[in-house]
């Protein structure tokens, strides 16, 4: 495999942009991470918004965009699933996650794949030196840090921000966990996955991120994906 200091323009790269309703980001965003890793390609999957999202991407006429309106059972761990089977069924070394609101900010794309030098799974962290977040109320804060500390008891696992969804990943983490077999759907997904790649024997890497607050459209995080969240956690403390 090309050494990665030679294509630090993300040669090898996909980003994977799962969307619903994200028209109001989208033709901004994909400009943003090309313009951060002008060699990488982006592969938006789209829940069959009603707004429009896929056809405003398509409209872009990037061929360094790909656009699949995907069916299913609509979230966010059967698109990123989705999105890990493309890539895999291609010839990419470095696939990453990242939403389309802006919250991960295409600028730290170049930091992400310079710690995937010496690592298999990188992580975004809001929750260390040079972290952050910008615009949350105190209770989602309290929230947050508070779903990641019981996250980390639970499972004994050290990372300080298993809830986000900012990632790198080496291709062959996901050649090697069992895609099938995760069963997480919304934000437990994110959790999932680094635990499987922690079992697995694969080196993680946390690197700090500013996660401000989406700024168009509406968050999808619900009730409803917080519980699956909370409950998941002592499921997946089995083997």
């Amino acid at each position: 495999m090309q050494a990665l200091s030679e294509r630090p323009s993300g040669q090898g790269t996909l980003v994977i942009v799962p969307t619903y309703n994200e028209r109001g980001n989208i033709c901004r965003i994909l400009p943003a991470i090309l313009a951060e890793l002008p060699a990488a390609n982006v592969l938006v999957v789209d829940d069959h918004s009603p707004d429009g999202t896929a056809e405003a991407a398509e409209g872009l006429g990037d061929p360094r965009v790909h656009v699949v309106r995907r069916d299913g059972p609509r979230g966010l761990g059967p698109a990123y699933i989705f999105g890990f089977r493309w890539a895999l069924a291609r010839d990419y070394d470095f696939i990453f996650e990242m939403d389309a609101d802006f919250s991960h900010q295409p600028r730290f794309l170049p930091h992400f794949l310079d710690a995937a030098r010496d690592a298999d799974l990188v992580l975004g962290c809001r929750y260390m030196p040079g972290g952050g977040v910008r615009g949350w109320a105190p209770h989602r804060q309290l929230l947050s840090r508070g779903g990641n500390r019981y996250a980390r008891t639970v499972l004994g696992l050290p990372q300080r921000d298993l809830t986000g969804g900012f990632k790198c990943f080496r291709r062959t983490v996901l050649e090697t966990i069992d895609l099938g077999a995760v069963r997480s759907v919304g934000y437990s997904f994110q959790i999932e996955l680094t635990l499987r790649a922690s079992r697995a024997g694969f080196r993680i890497a946390e690197i700090p991120i500013v996660f401000p607050d989406r700024q168009v459209g509406e968050s999808k995080m619900s009730l409803a994906i917080f519980r699956e969240a909370v409950t998941n956690i002592w499921r997946l403390r089995s083997p």
